[in-house]
């Protein structure tokens, strides 16, 4: 189908030349068309490798599942894991208010799970333990993925128990600050599904951070590796200018001498 439209369209562009006066080369114009029946040819074979990488990622999504879960059981045995790895990350501590982080004392587990099909979406849950804020002991927030970039978002609607409810969401602006304490909460993120699940195009930049980074390995957050990487980056810098500025010291001195 896409050779043959190809085709139709070189045709029409040949034919209004033609009608046009101006002298076509035959040779050339056969050139683009088989030029144009490889790009098919390879475009179809890109199609096939798309395919064939969404089903290798389903094969050891399957695989690392038990793994996935191997570690959440060890992870239940280090005190403040998630609440430690949370606010050791540089986005996401920004996120958790000093409510939140006494709720995620009580975080004892997170899970991300690719669909079956994993181009059509994810979720992301986050187990607690028994808790004074909320009757849930898991919420979840699902992302699907829709036709043209649109994504559907649903949030599990938090159980708040009475007087808890201040980090779900509620807009309580603070006197003096046009930014309300809503606006700051890890639950606000949660509970933002946009209309509870209309459609519409988003990018959601946590989620996305969820996935990607923390859960592949919360452990370089716990240990804050990845600020001791960053140290050690800028310390390597650091020498590089201050062996720069000596080799340019020592130049001035020489010609001092001479």
């Amino acid at each position: 189908m896409v050779a043959d439209k190809g085709k139709k369209q070189k045709s029409e562009v040949v034919e209004e030349e033609i009608n046009g006066g101006e002298h076509i080369d035959g040779e050339l114009v056969l050139s683009i068309e088989k030029l144009q029946e490889i790009q098919d040819e390879l475009e179809k074979i890109n199609e096939e490798a798309s395919e064939k990488v969404l089903e290798v990622e389903q094969k050891y999504n399957e695989i690392r599942k038990p793994v996935y879960d191997k570690r959440n059981d060890t992870i239940k045995s280090i005190p403040d894991f998630w609440l430690t790895a949370f606010m050791s990350h540089p986005a996401l501590s920004e996120l958790l208010t000093e409510e939140d982080q006494k709720i995620f004392k009580y975080l004892n587990n997170l899970e991300v799970e690719d669909f079956k099909d994993v181009k059509s979406g994810y979720s992301i849950s986050f187990i607690f333990k028994s808790n004074p804020y909320f009757e849930d002991p898991k919420i979840t927030k699902t992302f699907n993925f829709l036709d043209e970039g649109v994504t559907k978002i649903i949030s599990t609607p938090i159980k708040w128990k009475e007087g808890m409810g201040i980090p779900n969401g509620i807009t309580e602006k603070k006197k003096g600050s046009k930014r309300s304490h809503a606006e700051e909460s890890f639950f606000t993120w949660f509970n933002n599904s946009e209309h509870k699940g209309d459609l519409y195009e988003i990018h959601d930049e946590v989620a996305d951070i969820i996935k990607d980074d923390l859960w592949p390995n919360p452990l370089t957050y716990f240990n804050n590796e990845a600020d001791e990487e960053e140290l050690e980056m800028d310390d390597d810098e650091d020498d590089e200018e201050k062996g720069s500025d000596g080799s340019e010291d020592d130049e001035e001195e020489d010609d001092d001498e001479e």
